[in-house]
Order: C-alpha cells, then structure tokens, then sequence
C-alpha cells in the first residue's frame, strides 16, 4: 500500500517526459495502466544498444532506455486507430483517475480520447497533456524534441564553454533535461489537480510544454536578465564572480574546486605547494583573482596536473578547502555515500534475470516511494486489464486478439 494506491492512471505517453510523471506516481503506489501499441510498444523499447540482458548474456528485447522510465507499471497493448481500441481506452477511463498523454496536439480528438470525449465518461477525470510546446501559440503544431528546447529556452546559452576558449560554444545537457523536469512539473500538477479534485468533485486540464519548464527553470538566470537586461553569457566550468571555482585536470582525471574565499585560496595553494601564490597582490583577493583570472587559472592549472585525483582530494578535505571529483557512472555507483544512499535497486524480471535501477531519491518516513515491479513486457498485462479491470471474458480477449486490436 502505497501513498497513492487508490489512484489508477492511464498513461497513454511514450519517451520520456510522459513516462517519468506517470513512473513517479506509480513509485508512490498510484496503479498504473500503460497503453501501448501492438507489436510495436513505447519508442524507447528499440531505443539500444544496450539491452537488459539474460542470465547466460543474451540480449532481451528490453532496451535500457526504456528500462529507466517505467518501473512498476502495467503494460497493455491496444490499437486506439480501431474503433474497439478506443472504446477499450474509454471504459479504462472511466475506471481511472488520471490520464496522462504526449500525442500531437488535437490528434486524439480524432480517436474521441481528447479531455472533452473523457470527460463525458469520468467527469472529475485529471487529464494532463505534455506537448513540445503547449496547446496554444504558434508553435503549437511544431513536434517538440528535448534537444531543440533546450536551444529555444535558453538553456544552452549559458550552458558550455566560454566562446573564444578552446571547445567554446553552446552545450546540451548531457541528459533529456527539458524531458524530465517537464515530467517532475506535470506530477507535481496531477498530485495538486487531484488534491482539488478531492476537496471539490472537480476535475480538469494539464496543459505541459516542454518549452515552458525549460524557460521556467532557468532560475536565476531570468531574473538576472529581466532585472539587467543583459543577457547571461556562458561560463563552462567556471564562476563569473568567484575565481578559483571551477574543473581542473589532474594526472588522471578531473577535479573540482570551489574556493569561497581568500582563507580558502591560501590552503589550496599551500596543498600544492605554491604558498606564495596567496601572497602576491594580483591573486591574494577574490577581487584581484577575477580581474586576472586569466593569469592565476593557467598557473593552477599546472599546479593541478601534477596530482591524482584522489591525492587532491584527500589534500583539499584535509585542509578544508571545498573540492570533489568528476566521477564516471562506474565511480558513482561504487561510490561509499550512493552505496550507502541504496541508490541502485534490482528487481526479478521476466527474462530469468535481474533488471537494475536507480530508487526514487525522495525520502519520505511514512510513505516512501518503493521499486516493487519491473518494467513490464511489452502487453504483458493484456489480458489481465482487459479481464479483471473492465469484465471482458475469454470469448471476447480472443475476438480482440484475432482482429489485433490487441
């Protein structure tokens, strides 16, 4: 029993910012029935290599991709362009709470499984739709792909390295970063549309771009610019105002250092053996270190190189000076706090094996999110949806299957 466990959601997305929202929510308990289509299921299935594999290494058809975003969920398959698929959509509908969908925008009208058809059938329906762009404006037919959002809002006019540097010039996130805040966005407007719900009888509309989060979460970058007017200029690994606060390379690898103030500077110097750095006047002040960080950040660079990483890290702790290391995905799962943290789950799954993930990292001590199913095989619960959730018998999944509506 779950937080949410009286909840079912029918989830009708596919990819990412969809699928994170409705994986969310079914952490917390909430029952949720993931629609996909025959044969062919949610995109990211194909999304590989890498695949899950088998106990003897063989790959699975389940793409590691796909595995990241839907964990404890039901997967059935319907074709919703047949007019017994979509009348299979409106009866789960009616039994649910919440449905969730990332299609074209009004390209699910044509099917009656728009908010209005729905909500004919269950009028207190949540019903959330996550699109590129929002169902208004003139973009709102444009396909939405994480990747150009990310120009389009912003986010990578200030994200890379400086222009004129070596390797200058805009930078992704290194994951779908408009994609999943815009699903975190959307669970946090079901959980609210639901808390309405239950206090007025009321349902309503969700209406999530992902061009609107990725604007949104710029943060202070927004209001820095609507207070100054000037746009934010990249800055890679470094800090505008701070100097030393940024990567530098070590014999083996990368490090960072986030040196808060002029005390800081003195113990970062003398761990590497140039104390008189911190007593020549173009460096000995924050202020002077900015003015001629072009100066300072060469010679600590080479200061830098000369070490491993771990020795500059152990050096940096034990004098107090703020640091940590670049670690790659193999370092941070072997890392002792992620291993203490219990970050990586492992759950049965179908193919004989084990699939690994990573828990949900809300702490809650009443009602915590909990890993319980593996992501589902593509229509695995088929018929056990269609039987147990709406009543159909044997005669009537058969007839189904053999027109593949199924």
């Amino acid at each position: 029993m779950g937080a949410l466990s009286h909840i079912r959601v029918l989830d009708l997305t596919r990819v990412l910012a969809g699928p994170w929202c409705a994986q969310t929510l079914s952490d917390f308990g909430a029952d949720v029935i993931k629609v996909e289509r025959p044969g062919a299921g949610d995109d990211t299935r194909h999304w590989g290599p890498p695949y899950l594999k088998t106990p003897d290494g063989a790959d699975t058809r389940e793409a590691a991709y796909y595995l990241a975003a839907n964990r404890n969920k039901r997967s059935v398959t319907v074709d919703i362009a047949t007019p017994e698929g979509q009348q299979i959509v409106r009866e789960l509908a009616a039994q649910s709470d919440v449905v969730l969908e990332n299609y074209k925008v009004g390209q699910l009208k044509k099917y009656g499984l728009d908010y209005e058809s729905l909500k004919a059938v269950k009028p207190d329906i949540v019903y959330c739709s996550v699109t590129g762009f929002g169902q208004t404006g003139p973009y709102a037919q444009r396909a939405g792909y994480d990747f150009i959002v990310q120009g389009i809002g912003g986010f990578m006019s200030i994200t890379g390295e400086r222009d004129g540097q070596p390797g200058g010039g805009p930078q992704k996130a290194g994951v779908a970063i408009a994609d999943l805040m815009t699903g975190m966005y959307s669970t946090v407007a079901v959980l609210t549309a639901l808390a309405h719900r239950d206090r007025t009888g009321e349902g309503q509309y969700i209406d999530m771009a992902l061009l609107d989060v990725q604007v949104a979460m710029l943060a202070n970058m927004n209001s820095n610019f609507l207070a100054s007017g000037k746009a934010p200029a990249r800055w890679g690994n470094a800090h505008p105002n701070i100097v030393p606060y940024q990567t530098f390379q070590t014999s083996d690898s990368w490090i960072i250092v986030a040196v808060g103030n002029d005390g800081q500077f003195r113990k970062f110097v003398e761990a590497g053996n140039r104390p008189e750095l911190a007593d020549d006047d173009r460096f000995a002040t924050n202020p002077a270190r900015v003015r001629n960080r072009e100066i300072l950040v060469p010679i600590l660079a080479e200061m830098v190189r000369t070490r491993s990483k771990h020795a500059w890290i152990d050096a940096l702790e034990a004098a107090g000076v703020p640091c940590g290391p670049i670690n790659d995905l193999e370092e941070v799962f072997e890392n002792e706090q992620v291993v203490a943290r219990g970050l990586q789950v492992q759950l049965p799954h179908p193919s004989g094996g084990t699939v690994k993930l990573v828990r949900n990292p809300i702490r809650m001590s009443a009602t915590p999110p909990q890993a319980q199913a593996h992501p589902p095989t593509l229509g695995e619960h088929t018929e056990a949806i269609l039987r147990d959730v709406l009543g159909y018998d044997d005669a009537q999944i058969d007839a189904l299957r053999g027109r593949s509506v199924i």
